[in-house]
């Protein structure tokens, strides 16, 4: 049985649904209609009959960035990053410096391996939305894909600041540290880990590994 909730968010969504489909009954070929409609197939997991909806308000009113920016995120869900980069490229030359387009730009770049382009992204997110732990969270990832941990670890130091105690940080945190040979900085990291969740298989190895260096 679903839970009373959840059955009250999957009725909203399922009657929005129906009422979609009525409103295009009585106005076919609705720019917003198909719109509405496509981000509620999406909110319902049908993510192909949300991208042909979009699609086609897309040809009904080329290139608004609203529609470009909901295609994008179906097409990421159809495993298709090169037509989501397409369209948020496009979505961002009609609403420059948009946080929602260069946030998914920029996890689709890394999605492509561009972790230039990724951290060229979030460096602008950072100044349009600045001290955002899950941009930092994301930046980091990219920095050290890049090799760069002093600057990986001043992003978690500030993700720690904005959300502390996330164990998550923490955990990544000390892999930093470790690269950066500060043993006793990552020790200290995964004992804050090890306390919040308890037995986590990469603390508890990374912890083994700190203390044979340390002997």
């Amino acid at each position: 049985m679903i839970p009373k909730n959840d059955r009250l968010v999957v009725e909203t969504d399922q009657n929005s649904y129906a009422a979609r489909n009525k409103a295009d009954v009585f106005e076919p070929n609705d720019a917003f209609t198909l719109k509405s409609r496509g981000d509620v197939k999406s909110m319902l997991d049908d993510y192909q009959g949300a991208f042909e909806n979009l699609d086609n308000a897309n040809v009904l009113e080329l290139n608004d960035a609203f529609t470009l920016r909901s295609r994008a995120v179906v097409k990421t869900k159809l495993d298709d990053y090169q037509g989501t980069f397409e369209d948020l490229d496009k979505a961002n030359v009609i609403e420059p410096n948009n946080a929602f387009t260069l946030k998914n730009r920029g996890n689709v770049k890394r999605m492509l391996d561009d972790y230039q382009g990724t951290l060229q992204d979030l460096d602008k997110v950072d100044v349009l939305e600045p001290n955002d732990a899950f941009t930092l969270r994301n930046r980091v990832d990219v920095k050290r894909k890049l090799d760069d941990y002093q600057g990986a670890l001043e992003d978690l130091d500030k993700a720690n600041v904005l959300e502390p105690n996330n164990a998550f940080t923490l955990r990544n945190r000390a892999d930093v540290k470790r690269k950066l040979d500060d043993i006793q900085g990552t020790l200290e990291d995964l004992d804050k880990a090890d306390v919040l969740e308890p037995n986590h298989a990469f603390t508890l190895r990374n912890r083994g590994k700190c203390q044979k260096d340390v002997r």
